[in-house]
């Protein structure tokens, strides 16, 4: 028995206001691609059943194009003729009884089966169980379901259990509504064959359970998140569990560093073989103050001009010698935020704003003149 274990997908994901040649925000593309990367690999390696853990969109109210594009794939799906299980995480749950869930669209398809509503819902079929608890906003209902879940349990038949939530690691919670799997439960995880979650971003086993794991994401986020490697999990449930991590083609994030200690040479010597189409993102290390009104972002954007996108970190020098506080004191915040001006404005704007700019500052210094 194999089954394809695939998960926040987060539909509709855009970012970073670039536009491709069909005017779709570039980074909304690269999601959907994403998923029809999924989808085309569901085709070649024929699973008996194909399970998404939650955050199929990225938001409860998605837009008419990312519910178009999320239909168009799951009829192609549907007519594998494979049963596909899908649970609701909490991007993709309504934080308010007014919202309609949004994963009822698919109810109407032959071989999807959805579970949201925050209920526990038990998928049966001849040799197998699907027990599907989605995104739970309220902790006491958690609960009662988890119990719910394990009286269901049939250990005449392989038992797979669904969940969006994070499973330990309850300080590393950032997100409004995330749920947390209560620790006193898991005792559960050994009564099942599989446990698969959703909602952390990375592949990865949890902790001491061999049968628990997050299949990850299919497309980063956040910038933050660094992983280039984005993808699905296989598992195989025959003599033994087996599982594989199958990884899909994205978008690559590039750092770059420039040592301003020794810019002319850092920048001269930068390999810039890797970043066509890509994200980049420039750090700036052993920065001066004066230096970081010399070197404007376009300066640096220039140096990357085949990539997607490029942000740059400016990372200050620790220095604590006379000269540099001298110089610190030399830059006044008035004349850093006219260069960020100059630098995004054009010259006509930069111009009308230089006057209104300089005027605000100076009634700021009268507001907070010390001597008064």
């Amino acid at each position: 028995m194999k089954i394809l274990h695939f998960s926040d997908t987060h539909v509709g994901f855009n970012d970073l206001d670039i536009l491709n040649d069909e005017n779709i925000n570039q980074r909304e593309a690269d999601f959907y691609d994403a998923f029809s990367q999924v989808v085309e690999q569901i085709k070649e390696i024929k699973p008996d059943y194909i399970i998404h853990t939650g955050d199929l969109f990225h938001r409860s109210s998605p837009s008419n194009r990312a519910i178009t594009f999320a239909l168009e794939q799951f009829k192609i799906i549907d007519s594998l003729n494979i049963p596909f299980i899908l649970i609701a995480g909490n991007h993709s749950t309504p934080r308010t009884n007014l919202s309609s869930p949004i994963l009822k669209i698919f109810e109407n398809f032959k071989n999807i089966h959805v579970a949201y509503n925050q209920e526990y819902k038990k998928i049966e079929f001849e040799h197998i169980i699907f027990h599907a608890l989605p995104h739970m906003n309220d902790e006491t209902k958690a609960l009662s379901q988890i119990e719910l879940c394990e009286s269901q349990i049939d250990k005449s038949k392989k038992n797979i259990m669904m969940m969006h939530c994070s499973v330990g690691a309850t300080y590393l919670m950032n997100e409004f509504g995330e749920w947390v799997y209560p620790s006193e439960k898991e005792y559960i995880f050994k009564m099942m064959d599989y446990v698969a979650l959703g909602h952390w971003h990375g592949f990865g086993r949890v902790g001491k359970h061999g049968n628990v794991y997050y299949s990850g994401s299919t497309e980063r986020t956040s910038l933050n998140d660094k992983r280039n490697s984005k993808g699905f999990a296989e598992i195989s449930l025959y003599d033994e569990l087996q599982v594989e991590y199958k990884e899909i083609k994205i978008r690559p994030i590039i750092l770059k560093e420039i040592d301003c200690e020794d810019y002319e040479n850092s920048v001269s010597s930068i390999d810039k073989s890797d970043v066509k189409d890509a994200i980049v993102e420039v750090r700036l290390i052993n920065l001066t103050v004066l230096q970081s009104i010399d070197i404007q972002n376009s300066e640096i954007k220039k140096l990357f001009w085949d990539a997607m996108s490029i942000s740059v970190k400016r990372e200050f020098k620790h220095v604590r010698s006379e000269t540099a506080m001298m110089e610190a004191e030399a830059v006044s915040l008035e004349e850093f935020f006219l260069e960020h001006v100059k630098e995004e404005a054009s010259t006509q704007e930069y111009e009308r704003l230089k006057f209104k700019i300089q005027e605000l500052f100076a009634h700021y210094e009268e507001v907070c003149d010390d001597t008064l």
